[in-house]
C-alpha cells in the first residue's frame, strides 16, 4: 500500500481536488469567527448534533422513516460501513475507475474488494455487475452518482436493477451523491423504495471541504446498526457549528454551486474545442479529458502555475487522462489558456 499523497499546491492555480473555490463573504466570516469563538471547547460535543442532524434531514429532504448519521467526511463513513460489515469471507464491490477509498476502507478491514470495469465510455457494464454480484454476494455494494473521476451519472434503470440483485443476495448498495450540489437529479427521490440502500453525501463539495463532514441516510434500524461502530464524539463542535451555519446560509451556497455549473458549461464547450483533447461530459464539479500525452500535458501546466490531477495511472480505462476542477472564472481562463500552451 501507499499513503493518500496530497499534491504542493503552494502558488498554483489549484484546480485538482474538486473543491468550491469561492470562500465565505467577508460579513459571513465575521459571523461565524464569534460563533466558533463562543463555543464551550473544553466541552465534549453535546446535543448540538442533535440540531445538526435535524437540519440535514430538512436539508436533504430525507424520507420518513429513515435516520441520519454523521462522519468526519465522507471517509470516515466508507470506513465505519467497512467495519461494521467485517466479517468473514464478505467482500464490497464498484465499478471501477471510481473514488479509491471503497477498495481502500475494504482492504484496512480485511475485505475483499471486487472492481468491476466499466465500457469504454464509463457507463455501467450491467451485465459484468450483476454476474460479480451473483458470483460474490457482496455486502457492500458502492454505486456513486456522479462518479469520480469520470463524472457522469449512469442510467437509471441498470441502477435499479443492480440494486435489486444486491437486495436479492442480502448486500447493502451506498449511493455516493458526494457531487449532488452539481449534478442535475438525485437518488433521494427513490430512496424509501429499498431497504437496503443507503445515501452519503458530503458538505465537502457544498463548500466545506476543510470542515469534514459527511451524512449518511438510511432506514432507522440500519442506520442504529451502523451507529454500534462510530466512535464517541467523533464531530467536533467546530465542525458541527460551521455546517449549520451553512445550512443557515444555504443561499450563497446554492448560488457558488450555479456559478461552478455555469463555468463547467463554458469550460466543456471550450475544452471540445482543442484539438487532441476528447472530453467528456460532467454532472460534478470536474471534468475528465483524455490528451495524446497526459504526462506531458500536466507537466506543461504545473511548469504554468496550474495543478490538476493525472489519473492516468489509476485504471487501464483512464490512459492518458487528466481531470480538471471547475474552478473560479478568472482560475479557468488560466486553466484553459495553460493548456493550449501546453498541448
Amino acid at each position: 500500500m501507499h499513503a493518500y499523497a496530497v499534491q504542493d499546491a503552494a502558488d498554483m492555480v489549484k484546480l485538482d481536488a474538486m473543491e468550491n473555490p469561492h470562500r465565505l463573504p467577508e460579513p459571513l466570516q465575521a459571523e461565524l469567527g464569534q460563533r466558533l469563538g463562543a463555543l464551550a471547547l473544553n466541552r465534549y460535543p453535546d446535543g448540538r448534533v442533535n440540531d445538526l442532524r435535524h437540519a440535514l434531514a430538512d436539508y436533504a429532504q430525507m424520507p420518513e422513516g429513515f435516520d441520519i448519521m454523521l462522519g468526519n467526511g465522507s471517509d470516515e463513513l466508507i470506513s465505519l460501513l467497512a467495519l461494521a460489515c467485517a466479517v468473514p469471507g464478505a467482500t464490497v464491490l464498484a465499478p471501477v475507475p471510481g473514488f479509491v477509498m471503497y477498495a481502500m476502507s475494504a482492504q484496512l478491514q480485511g475485505l475483499t474488494f471486487i472492481g468491476v470495469d466499466l465500457t469504454a465510455d464509463f457507463e455501467l457494464d450491467e451485465a459484468a455487475m450483476l454476474a460479480a454480484i451473483d458470483q460474490h454476494k457482496p455486502a457492500i455494494t458502492y454505486l456513486a452518482y456522479p462518479n469520480n473521476p469520470t463524472a457522469n451519472l449512469w442510467d437509471d434503470a441498470v441502477i435499479e436493477r443492480i440494486i435489486e440483485a444486491v437486495g436479492a443476495q442480502g448486500g447493502l448498495v451506498v449511493m455516493d451523491e458526494a457531487y449532488q450540489p452539481f449534478a442535475s437529479k438525485s437518488y433521494i427521490d427513490r430512496l424509501s423504495k429499498h431497504r437496503h440502500v443507503l445515501l452519503m453525501r458530503t458538505l465537502s463539495k457544498f463548500g466545506l471541504a476543510g470542515v469534514r463532514l459527511g451524512y449518511m441516510m438510511a432506514p432507522k434500524a440500519l442506520i442504529a446498526e451502523i451507529d454500534k461502530v462510530r466512535p464517541p464524539y467523533n464531530i467536533s463542535v467546530l465542525n458541527m457549528e460551521c455546517a449549520l451555519f451553512a445550512l443557515e446560509h444555504q443561499g450563497v451556497f446554492a448560488r457558488q454551486a450555479q456559478d461552478l455549473v455555469a463555468e463547467r458549461t463554458r469550460l466543456l464547450a471550450a475544452l471540445g474545442a482543442l484539438p487532441g483533447v476528447k472530453v467528456w461530459n460532467s454532472q460534478a464539479n470536474m471534468i475528465l479529458i483524455r490528451l495524446l500525452d497526459a504526462a506531458q500535458v500536466f507537466e506543461g501546466l504545473r511548469n504554468r502555475k496550474v495543478l490538476v490531477k493525472n489519473v492516468s495511472k489509476m485504471h487501464p480505462l483512464l490512459a492518458n487522462c487528466l481531470r480538471l476542477t471547475v474552478g473560479t472564472a478568472d482560475e479557468n481562463t488560466q486553466l484553459l489558456a495553460a493548456l493550449e500552451k501546453s498541448l
